[in-house]
């Protein structure tokens, strides 16, 4: 692959030692782009003083959180690129529970606890994916086979270099977020909904290392999930669901969390890992495509000196080093740098080669059920001395093997779509080459008019919202990760969810996908100004819930809100100003969550207590099976989080967990999503930092008000005997009963003291989850949870209202 003129000033010249340390020579890309809009996020401190630490303040990184979280498959530095002679990081070891705290034996006989080793270990989180994280196989057949590839560095030595040899441009290096979260979530408790503030701590620290080196970070995150990789977005979720199913039946066998060998992120963690990021000033981009050709591009273009990451695909895209975040050892900046060039030598091909060589291996392009037959006549080919390894990394050899041999030319490519079983689309291989070709590269496989179409300009023709100027804000927001799920509806239509940690066998709550689509049809029709007259499009909704088997999207109707004079226009809301306009966005915001009605009584609260409120208010009236004793832990948690710091929540310690407090956290923690969304569709009523939920949720805390309230504890012991807190926990009760009781609900008395769900009676299916292209209207007024029975999900309710009104300043255009 050859780019185009001046792209680069040199390869990766790994593992040389010059007179004054290791020669790791990064790649030169071109002077920097101008860089993204301001974040529409607070400057100065982030919420409860979890900011950047100023230069003098800084902490040492070597007493960093992530250090020793991060040492698996790094050897000491000593300022020399070298072979990493592992393969690969151990898997993380299950946590014992607390002494003392061990499950009933009754239970332990009913079900043994299965030995370790034994246990399935989950390699994918349910809240993030990304297509098969590159090549399949490629990442273990370089830990295997050519351990050489694998090269141990220093990125402070690497940085200072970088600065020597580009003097005008400071080291940058791209993360990709996606493939990072899963090892930045380092709390000890994970089930219970997410320890906040420990991980806002931790990300903190990470920022922190790379500062003191004078690294600058940069942070990508999927912002799409593309047609085309549908199907296998399905297949994990699916997968996902059962896995989640078996760590709910361990919860309620053992009341204990389990070993991390289970391990699956809370609920929304990439997506309010954005937000974190941008509130400790960190730049980070939301993709229009999925986020490694972003990645990739950006790392060429801006002259970086490298991407951190842990996706194969960066081992096929010709951009800068690609380092790796399960070798990261913070304490050092030390981690293992993988070498395209070795790579190549190993396989006995060039760097132009890679692209042909990952499609022929089966990519997001090219299936790889359409291979099987093509690797069957690679492996008769292949040298005998070559055959030590298991298939997998026999296939990688011979299929290198085989493409050694054949000419650099788009004949021979167009020989290769002739003898493959490529159906009816002859062009599969073309379009797998092009797609991994950056700006302004080439490559001999494919014409010069066919090279790459992957930055996509979406066309406002093809998109649902047809003014140019609120597009293209929508678009400028989504990218800088201000807004959020806004852009893709008003550009494609089509919003999607993933698994959260809920129990289907729980039958007293629906799923959150159904707890908030009221909300969200009232969202779609602000957005997609259903008001207007005319046909207003359905929104297509991939969410996860029991008993949607994700074979088509729900066609989700618009409902318009009740607002007084009518829904505001788009451009009312995103760009008029005046105090007015605030009311407007304030009494919009409220009307999805049917409180437009409170917003007086709820100005007097602060921001993040108002939007906690309602979404409280929301879930009672939804969810019928929500108690006195659930509102009464709600409560109590967000009162008493306010004053307790990361160190004091990462010192409380559970005696038991209980599946229906963990199952409630996580519908608690998508609502705070579903505030997000509406926040962002009403022009920002509220701060973006006022709605995270390091603000307003911590899951050990929660855990505890909820096991205290159900055993009938008193408010002074939930309140942890802070009287200061009575008067504001008996107001805030009162207030959310009478808005309840005003909508003919009344939230009763349920206590259910230590009497955990054993979950072994299953929710009925209910076969109208099978129509194809679905359409659910719901009146602004009736909800479908009410009367969610044991057995039936039922489509029955009342009108339910949401509240706040405080004036907030607007946050900056």
């Amino acid at each position: 692959m050859s780019p185009a003129p001046s792209p680069r000033a040199g390869r990766v010249c790994s593992g040389h030692n010059g007179p004054s340390g290791p020669i790791v020579a990064v790649q030169s890309l071109g002077t920097a782009a101008r860089g993204r809009g301001q974040p529409r996020f607070a400057s100065g401190p982030a919420p409860h003083g979890h900011g950047p630490a100023p230069p003098e303040a800084r902490p040492d990184p070597s007493q960093s959180r992530l250090g020793p979280l991060h040492r698996h498959g790094s050897a000491p530095s000593t300022g020399t690129a070298r072979p990493l002679h592992r393969h690969g990081p151990a898997p993380p070891q299950g946590r014992p529970a607390p002494h003392g705290h061990g499950p009933p034996r009754r239970r332990a006989q009913a079900r043994p606890r299965p030995p370790r080793g034994k246990r399935k270990r989950l390699s994918d989180c349910c809240e993030f994916w990304r297509s098969a994280m590159g090549v399949r196989g490629l990442q273990g057949f370089v830990a295997r086979v050519c351990p050489h590839v694998c090269q141990t560095v220093d990125l402070r030595e690497m940085a200072e270099k970088h600065r020597i040899d580009h003097p005008d441009c400071p080291p940058v290096i791209v993360v990709d977020a996606m493939s990072c979260v899963r090892r930045w979530y380092t709390p000890e408790s994970w089930v219970c909904g997410g320890q906040w503030r420990e991980y806002l701590a931790i990300l903190e620290d990470f920022i922190n290392a790379f500062m003191a080196a004078g690294i600058k970070l940069v942070f990508f995150f999927d912002g799409v999930v593309e047609e085309k990789k549908r199907d296998e977005w399905i297949k994990r979720r699916m997968k996902n669901t059962e896995e989640i199913a078996r760590l709910f039946q361990f919860v309620k066998t053992y009341r204990q969390q389990p070993g991390r060998e289970m391990f699956v992120l809370p609920s929304a963690l990439p997506t309010f890992t954005r937000y974190a990021l941008k509130s400790l000033g960190q730049k980070t981009v939301c993709t229009l495509q999925e986020a490694d050709f972003e990645v990739a591009a950006y790392g060429l273009q801006h002259n970086c000196m490298g991407i951190l990451g842990q996706d194969s695909d960066y081992l096929i895209y010709d951009t800068c080093p690609y380092f790796s975040i399960e070798n990261l050892r913070l304490d050092r900046l030390v981690t293992v740098m993988y070498s395209r060039e070795v790579l190549c030598r190993v396989l006995g091909i060039t760097l132009t080669h890679l692209p042909l060589f990952a499609c022929l291996l089966g990519n997001d392009i090219v299936p790889e059920s359409m291979l099987e037959g093509f690797w069957n006549k690679c492996l008769i080919d292949i040298p005998p001395w070559k055959r030590s390894y298991n298939r997998r990394s026999n296939i990688l050899l011979s299929v290198a093997n085989y493409i050694s041999k054949i000419p650099c030319s788009y004949s021979s490519l167009k020989h290769l779509e002739e003898i493959l079983p490529l159906a009816s689309d002859k062009t599969l291989l073309c379009r797998g080459v092009s797609s991994y070709l950056l700006p302004g590269q080439q490559s001999p496989w494919v014409p010069p008019n066919e090279t790459n179409c992957q930055m996509l300009s979406f066309q406002q023709q093809s998109a649902l919202c047809q003014d140019k100027e609120i597009f293209q804000l929508a678009k400028e927001q989504h990218i800088q990760s201000e807004n959020y799920s806004v852009f893709n509806i008003l550009s494609h239509g089509v919003t999607d969810c993933s698994n959260s940690l809920e129990d289907d066998y729980d039958t007293e709550i629906p799923g959150q996908a159904l707890i908030y689509r009221p909300a969200r049809q009232h969202i779609y029709s602000i957005l997609l100004e259903s008001g207007k007259g005319g046909t207003c499009p359905s929104v297509k909704e991939w969410f996860v819930y029991f008993g949607n088997p994700l074979k088509q999207p729900d066609l989700i109707q618009p409902v318009q809100p009740s607002v007084t004079g009518g829904t505001p226009s788009l451009k009312t809301l995103w760009l008029a100003k005046g105090p007015d306009v605030e009311k407007q966005r304030y009494s919009t915001f409220l009307a999805c969550f049917h409180l437009q009605d409170e917003m007086e009584e709820l100005q007097a609260l602060e921001a993040p207590v108002a939007g906690f409120c309602c979404l409280l208010v929301y879930l009672m009236m939804q969810v019928s099976s929500l108690s006195l004793e659930d509102l009464n832990a709600f409560l109590a948690l967000i009162l008493c989080l306010k004053g307790k710091s990361a160190a004091q929540l990462k010192g409380l310690q559970l005696a038991q967990v209980d599946s229906r407090a963990v199952h409630l956290g996580a519908v608690l923690v998508r609502g705070l999503t579903t505030l997000l969304m509406a926040n962002s569709a009403c022009g920002f009523p509220f701060r973006m930092d006022d709605l995270m939920p390091w603000a307003v949720f911590d899951g050990k805390l929660f855990q505890e008000k909820y096991q205290k309230a159900h055993r009938g504890c008193s408010v002074e012991e939930l309140l942890e005997g802070n009287e200061s807190l009575y008067t504001p926990f008996q107001n805030l009760k009162s207030l959310i009963c009478k808005i309840c009781m005003a909508k003919s609900r009344t939230i009763q008395s349920r206590p259910r003291g230590d009497g955990f769900n054993t979950g072994r009676e299953q929710r009925d299916f209910n076969p109208r989850f099978q129509q194809p292209h679905r359409s659910h209207v719901v009146s602004p007024y009736h909800n479908q949870m009410r009367e969610f029975t044991q057995r039936h999900l039922q489509s029955q309710g009342r009108e339910s209202g949401h509240p706040h009104g405080r004036k907030y300043h607007h946050p900056p255009r």
